[in-house]
Order: structure tokens, then C-alpha cells, then sequence
């Protein structure tokens, strides 16, 4: 080559390395401008909130601050209001009787919606799971908070919270409104079943339960952090906080009076638990904490919830729960959205009237009412649980785990669960002359009262409605009735009579009577009692039964009730509280196949005047204390 040739191609070879560097620099830039950090999995969940906040306008962050019911929702409307949650309140359901593909289906439609939006933040789905996926048609309905208690047992407990979250996830929801935390401290109160103790360590020890449906939490997650890993768990949330079980006279969201040592030694110590078992959200009570309403009360839910406490997921209201800061309720809306906001809550279920909400919290962002820094911080507490759930990678419902609702295995673990709750008050008028456990074998029984046969009473409140059913129909399962009659042997005689009267009963020479009566189905303020008696005509059917023949009483009801009057004429009695679905488990230990190892979760009392009254209060004189529980040895199997 001569040296001119050299000279000659010393610029084409510059403009071909210019060329080639352009054209990687533009390629490189094309790829930067197509690079979504929020949606890219590998990098860390603080980075991938910082990118996508800062893409956000003021409406997508309000937006993922609403929850709303499915009832009269669209997807458009999730699309176009960029709405962060839905949920299925109490009997809001696709259809009657609804299958597992129509809820993911469901699910889907409203996911869809998110997904179009601008940015595709998908949206949690939540619904309420206080004894399983109770509102679901052939869910597994475990027994209530009460019995829970009874049995003691975490472990139980937790392996519930598994089954509760395959049940919840195999119709494709993501969020449980579950476990209620509170310290029920007067049965008075209505919701009073929902709490599994007076005993502040009893329902700290039963925290557990957020393992069972978050998973077990890692060692490098930092306490206060949410987390929910895996596609076979969910979101849970701790409610409501705080002191809602402590209201004067057990009045549904009335007022707690206590003094700050109380409030920590007895209310606040299970939501420190579950937060550092990582609960993902928590609830604010409707109550009142001496005259302050928790959904307006800053020192507790900023300063000590998130700051002391260091609670680092979202805080969500409870249903319509801004609304209620005022009297009468959203009597002054403009004023409950700004205390609600300013006071630390984060989401807030609406949920219906959601533009109402939205353009009034928009008014305050704008006017500087509300700063900023408060919306930024409940998007990023929103988006911290998103991410840690990993709905950004996984947020569509799918059928893996549909053969989950109500399988054998969960319907075993909640027979479990009911014979251990049992708790044997009487057996006999003494040891040596124990009615119980029950021949299998006799010439001819009878089963009355009104809840032997009646799974709706059986489950009680939050099963299928809020406020539950009477009848067999509504979902599937084992009564009472249905229960004894295959655990007897097949040549002993049932005769069953909801009420039947004296006459009746003593012309039949029955070997003995199982009574079954209770409370009916109540939920919230509906339960709330002054009075506390045997739902009629249960004590009509004791006074019929009991003293005629050989007896044992069943009381099915979600808290002690007034039995001190009948107790004499009673050869047994258990208190069954609110089973479930699983009636078998009842017929498990009357008949000696397991024995009895309840004990009283909270105190009975005598009559209602020494209400309220809870272990170690001074001048403590019960019918039975907290913690009693007669126990029986199974009968060993010829």
C-alpha cells in the first residue's frame, strides 16, 4: 500500500467509528427512554418506588389513596380514576352461590381496568376473613376468634392462616381484612366473638396467625416492614386500632376511657406483635380513645403507630370510617377527609361515593390544607406493599389454587380446631359421676333446640352476609344433627324436635338429650346486648329437656351468656361458641373419640350487673374464671 492510500483512508475509517458510536449512543438512548425502572424486578423495591412516583401526578396519587366496593363499579371507572384497591364488602359477591372462576374472573376485570391505566399500577382486592373465606359459597368457615382462644393454640391458629390464604387466593384476592386484634374486655360488646381473649397475651400470642397468611417473615426484613411472600399468601391487616375492645358499657364504636399504662399494657400489645411479624396493613377503629376518634387521632396513628412503633406499611380506614369523625356521620365531609388524611391514614374505603372524596382531597392538596409530603407518604406506604407482594409481576388471579376452597384437608383442620375450642363447664354433679363422654351405642337419643340443626346459627355473623343466616342452604357443611347422627352407632334411635315440650319429652324413654341453643347470627352494633340471655325459646327447651332426662347442653353463641338460672337442672354443659361449618368436631369429643382441652378464654359471669369483669379486676367473683375447662380422656378404641 502506498503511503497516499494510507492518508486516504484515515478519515473513512474516523466517520466509520463516528457512525458505529452514533448509532450505538442513539440505540442506547432509545433503550434508556423504553427502560421502565418501576416495572424492572431487579432493582431494588425503594428504587422502583422512587421512579414511579416520580411519574405520578397529584390525580394517580390520589387515586391509589381509594378503595372502593365492587357494587356499581366498573373497570373504566379503576382506569380512569386510577383507583388503588377494590374490595367485597360483606355479601357483595359476582352472584349467588358464586364459583371460584367467577371471583377470579371478577378479580381479573377489575385488574384489567388498573392495568390500562397510564402507569398500570394493579390494585389489591380485598375482603373480609375474620373464621376463613367466610363469604364465599362452600368456603372452609372456621371457628370464631372466641373459640380460637379457647384452644391456646398458635400453631393451630397459624396453619389456619394457611388455609384461610389458599382459600382467599383460589378465587384469585389478594388482601384479608384479618385477624381482628382486639382485647374484648365486656361481651356486652357485639363484636366480642371476633376477639380471641380479655387477655391481652392470649390474642398477642394468637399474631401467629399473620405467618399463616403472609408467610413466615424473612431475618433481613427489618422490623415494620410489610411482607407477603409468594403467590399462596396474602396481604393481612391488623384491626382495629386501638382500644375498640374497650368501650364503656361493650357499645359498638363508643368510647374507650383509659389511662396511657392501660392502653399499652392491654390494647396496644398485639399490634406491636404483628408488626413485627410484618403485617402488610393495619385498620382504624370507628371508636373513640377518651373523646378522640381513632380515625382522626394523630398521636396515635403518626406519632406512635408509624413513628414509635415504626410501622412501615399502609393504614387503611375502615368502611365509610372518615365519615364517622363527624355527627351526624358526614355531616361535615370536607372536615373528615382532612382530619382522617392529616392524622396518618394512608387509604381510605370509601366506598362508593369515591369523585366526592377525590375532588375533596384534591381541593385540600391544592390549597395547601394538606401537604404534599402527606400524600407522598401513603403512596409510598401503598406502593411499598404492592411491591412487596409482587403484583407488579404477578397481578393477574389465576386457577392454581381453585381445588383450595373448601378441600378436605382445611374442612379436617377446622374439625380440629372446633374440638379443641370446646370447653366443658359442667360433667356431672362430680367426679365420679361424669356424664360425659357419650355411649354411641343405646336404645334411643333425642337432639333439640333450635341450633342443632341450623348451620347458619352454627357459623354465626360474617358467613355469607355481615350479618349472617339462618338455615342450611347458604354453604356447605356439617350441622350439629348431622354430625351425631354419623357418629352414633347405626342401631341407636335419633329423635329430633327443635322445641319440644314436656309432655313430649317424658312419654319417650330416652337414654339421654343433646340441647343445642344459643345466640342467632349478629354482627357489630346489631350484637350488642345488654341483657346477654339465651336466645328464645333456648331456655324453654332447657326447662322442657333438662331435668326430665339425662342432659347435656350445647351453648352455641359468641360469648358467655346468662345460664345460672338453669345450671342445676343441667347434667353437662359445653360451651360450643360459634363451631362453623365442621359440626363433626362436636361429635368428636361428646362421644369420647378425643377428649375435652378447652379453656375459658374470658370470664363468665354470674348476671350482667357485674359487667364488665375480667380476670384480676379486684372484688372478681364469676360463675366460672378465665381459664377453666373441665377435661375428659378419649375412649380408647376396642
Amino acid at each position: 500500500m502506498t503511503r497516499s492510500s494510507k492518508i486516504i483512508s484515515t478519515p473513512i475509517v474516523g466517520l466509520f467509528l463516528f457512525f458505529c458510536c452514533w448509532t450505538n449512543m442513539e440505540k442506547a438512548a432509545a433503550e434508556e427512554e423504553n427502560y421502565i425502572k418501576y416495572k424492572d424486578p431487579k432493582q431494588p423495591m425503594n428504587a422502583r418506588i422512587k421512579d414511579l412516583m416520580k411519574r405520578m401526578t397529584l390525580a394517580e396519587k390520589i387515586g391509589q389513596m381509594v378503595q372502593l366496593d365492587r357494587e356499581n363499579m366498573t373497570a373504566e371507572i379503576v382506569r380512569d380514576y386510577k383507583i388503588g384497591s377494590v374490595i367485597s364488602g360483606a355479601g357483595s359477591v359476582p352472584r349467588l352461590k358464586a364459583s371460584a372462576l367467577d371471583w377470579t374472573n371478577m378479580v381479573n376485570y377489575f385488574q384489567n381496568g388498573s392495568l390500562s391505566s397510564r402507569l398500570g399500577i394493579p390494585i389489591m382486592y380485598g375482603i373480609d376473613a375474620v373464621h376463613g373465606h367466610h363469604n364465599v359459597y362452600k368456603a372452609t368457615v372456621f371457628p370464631h376468634n372466641i373459640g380460637l382462644g379457647a384452644t391456646r393454640d398458635k400453631e393451630l391458629v397459624k396453619k389456619i392462616g394457611i388455609a384461610t390464604a389458599l382459600e382467599i387466593r383460589a378465587t384469585g384476592i389478594n388482601y384479608a381484612f384479618a385477624p381482628l386484634l382486639a382485647v374484648c374486655r365486656d361481651p356486652r360488646w357485639g363484636k366480642c366473638y371476633e376477639s380471641y381473649s380479655e387477655d391481652p397475651k392470649i390474642v398477642t400470642e394468637m399474631t401467629d396467625i399473620i405467618y399463616g397468611l403472609q408467610g413466615d417473615i424473612p431475618n433481613n426484613v427489618r422490623k415494620g416492614l410489610p411482607f407477603t411472600g409468594g403467590k399462596d399468601k396474602v396481604a393481612a391487616c391488623a384491626k382495629q386500632f386501638v382500644g375498640d375492645g374497650g368501650t364503656t358499657n361493650g357499645i359498638n364504636e363508643n368510647n374507650t376511657v383509659i389511662d396511657w399504662h392501660g392502653l399499652l399494657s392491654i390494647h396496644m400489645p398485639a399490634y406491636d406483635q404483628s408488626i413485627i411479624k410484618g403485617v402488610s396493613t393495619i385498620m382504624v377503629s370507628y371508636s373513640s380513645l377518651n373523646g378522640t376518634k381513632m380515625h382522626a387521632n394523630r398521636d396515635l396513628v403518626t406519632d406512635f403507630l408509624k413513628k414509635t412503633l415504626k410501622f412501615r406499611g399502609f393504614v387503611i380506614s375502615d368502611w365509610l370510617g372518615i365519615d364517622k369523625i363527624t355527627y351526624p356521620p358526614h355531616s361535615n365531609y370536607s372536615y373528615s377527609v382532612f382530619a382522617s388524611v392529616q392524622a396518618g391514614i394512608d387509604m381510605v374505603m370509601v366506598p362508593y361515593n369515591y369523585t366526592e372524596f377525590i375532588d375533596t382531597l384534591t381541593d385540600h392538596v391544592n390549597n395547601k390544607r394538606i401537604p404534599m409530603s402527606r400524600i407522598n407518604d401513603a403512596v409510598k406506604r401503598i406502593l411499598k406493599v404492592k411491591f412487596s407482594m409482587g403484583l407488579f409481576e404477578n397481578p393477574w388471579a389465576d386457577q392454581t389454587f381453585v381445588n383450595k376452597l373448601g378441600s378436605q384437608a382445611h374442612r379436617d383442620l377446622a374439625r380440629e380446631a372446633v374440638r379443641k375450642s370446646l370447653v366443658l363447664l359442667k360433667n356431672g354433679e362430680n367426679a365420679d359421676s361424669p356424664v360425659l363422654p357419650l355411649p354411641k351405642n343405646t336404645s334411643k337419643i333425642l337432639i333439640a333446640g333450635t341450633h342443632a340443626n341450623n348451620l347458619g346459627y352454627q357459623c354465626g355473623g360474617w358467613t355469607m352476609t355481615w350479618q349472617g343466616l339462618s338455615g342450611n342452604n347458604h354453604t356447605a357443611g356439617t350441622t350439629i344433627l348431622s354430625a351425631i347422627a354419623a357418629a352414633i352407632d347405626p342401631n341407636t334411635e335419633i329423635v329430633y324436635s327443635e322445641n319440644p315440650d314436656s309432655e313430649f319429652v317424658q312419654s319417650n324413654n330416652f337414654s339421654y338429650a343433646i340441647v343445642a341453643v344459643g345466640e342467632h347470627p349478629y354482627a357489630e352494633t346489631f350484637g350488642d346486648s345488654p341483657n346477654l340471655t339465651i336466645a328464645e325459646p333456648g331456655p324453654n327447651v332447657i326447662n322442657n329437656v333438662c331435668g326430665r332426662v339425662k342432659c347435656v347442653v350445647l351453648l352455641v353463641s359468641g360469648r358467655p351468656l346468662v345460664i345460672e338460672p338453669h345450671i342445676r337442672s343441667i347434667d353437662a354443659l359445653v360451651a360450643a361458641w360459634l363451631p362453623g361449618t365442621e359440626g363433626h368436631g362436636i361429635a368428636d369429643v361428646l362421644f369420647g373419640d378425643y377428649g375435652f382441652t378447652g379453656r375459658l378464654p374470658r370470664t363468665w359471669f354470674k348476671t350482667v350487673d357485674q359487667l364488665p369483669m375480667n380476670v384480676g379486676d379486684p372484688h372478681y367473683d364469676p360463675l366460672y374464671p378465665f381459664g377453666y375447662g373441665l377435661t375428659t380422656n378419649p375412649i380408647e378404641s376396642s
